[in-house]
């Protein structure tokens, strides 16, 4: 402050400020009157929201006579005036909106309070105004700054919760804890597991969490050790999307759980891909990212029952359910060593029979007997279903 702005409140400062007092509720009313008429934001708030903001430019203007009364005793933090207001608030209105608030009412106070002052004094008091709406806006920002780290911090805690429920089945306060995060819940939902970086800090799990939300509409992150879990979900490719996302993981597999219809049944994709990380080590030459469900063997023999069930509801039932002689005819396609003429010998038909047999299984169970990868997890679906209905005759003797 300058020695003429000094100097120039000492005369006569005292009687402006005791109208200014005076006057507070009349210029809080016509603050709140233009923000009503000029800023529809402020019209579609709550009304619990709208007081609160009453509030917040009531302490404002009164911040500001006791600025100007003592400059060096005053304040003009931001977080005094917001003090009035519960943190909430900056979540009802963005920092935009907040300026938009400090410039209405600094305009008001400078339109009214001004007429207060002798003719004097009239530029000093615009000049302090004018000072104390820029410092106002800067501490304003730095209000929300702090607001939005700590929300940031809360919700990275809060994202990690909900992917640790997702994957031990949730509950039913997850779908509102996931709303929370902002998850809009269009379309599917898919679960990506695989190693995390070995320089997973603070800034890589951000930089990943901002990848995700770039490749998917949704995406929910949680690092679990040495691992990362990603949730995808929209309408759009989620494989293509977890495809973008492979350099953000460490070196070794990605393994992709089933896309299931909404958030609240992603568990299933995480138990399936939390299933083929286990056991993707006895498939050296499996591809990168590899589906959950192209690992039902491997996961089956280290004893993961989701994909003992899946192998025999979802291959070795429709086929038996088929009708006609397709299990017999994978069957001996498969002991023949996968030989289209071995089978025919075998099965006494021509080898198009066998060929249009296995295209047939093909388009039943969506694997292809001819595909050497495809058709071992065919024969395993084979072998369990046998196994299953085995085991269901002995329990009935």
């Amino acid at each position: 402050m300058t020695t003429s702005q000094r100097n120039g409140r000492e005369l006569g400062s005292s009687d402006v400020v005791r109208r200014l007092r005076g006057g507070t509720d009349l210029l809080t009313t016509a603050a709140l009157r233009r923000l009503d008429a000029e800023l529809d934001w402020y019209r579609d708030l709550a009304a619990e929201d709208r007081s609160w903001i009453g509030l917040v430019a009531q302490a404002g203007i009164a911040a500001f006579i006791d600025w100007y009364e003592e400059p060096d005793a005053g304040s003009y933090n931001a977080q005094e005036i917001f003090r009035a207001a519960p943190p909430e608030l900056t979540r009802s209105i963005s920092l935009q909106h907040t300026l938009q608030l400090v410039r209405i009412v600094v305009e008001v106070v400078e339109d009214n309070a001004v007429q207060l002052a002798e003719p004097g004094q009239q530029a000093d008091l615009r000049e302090a105004v004018l000072v104390y709406s820029r410092e106002v806006a800067f501490s304003a920002a730095e209000v929300y700054a702090r607001a939005a780290e700590s929300r940031g911090a809360w919700d990275a805690r809060l994202e990690a919760l909900v992917v640790d429920s997702l994957i031990r089945g949730g509950d039913e306060s997850m779908r509102s804890r996931i709303s929370a995060l902002g998850w809009s819940g269009k379309g599917r939902t898919m679960v990506v597991v695989g190693p995390a970086p070995a320089d997973m800090d603070e800034r890589r799990t951000a930089d990943l969490r901002r990848a995700c939300r770039r490749s998917a509409q949704d995406a929910l992150v949680g690092i679990q050790g040495d691992r990362v879990v990603v949730v995808l979900g929209g309408e759009s490719d989620l494989r293509a999307a977890a495809t973008t996302l492979l350099p953000r993981f460490g070196p070794g597999p990605v393994v992709l759980g089933p896309e299931t219809g909404e958030v609240g049944d992603a568990g299933r994709s995480a138990r399936a891909a939390l299933a083929g990380m286990l056991a993707v080590a006895a498939w050296p030459g499996a591809p990168r990212p590899v589906p959950a469900d192209e690992l039902l063997p491997e996961r089956m023999l280290n004893g993961d029952p989701l994909a003992r069930r899946t192998l025999v509801e979802e291959l070795y039932r429709p086929l038996v359910g088929s009708g006609g002689p397709l299990v017999q005819t994978l069957e001996e396609y498969l002991a023949q060593g996968r030989s289209l003429e071995g089978a025919a010998r075998a099965l006494y038909v021509h080898p198009n029979t066998v060929r249009y047999r296995l295209r047939r299984i093909g388009q039943v169970v969506g694997w292809d007997p001819t595909d050497a990868r495809e058709g071992f997890v065919l024969q395993m679906a084979l072998a369990v279903g046998r196994l299953s209905e085995s085991a269901v005759t002995h329990r009935g003797l």
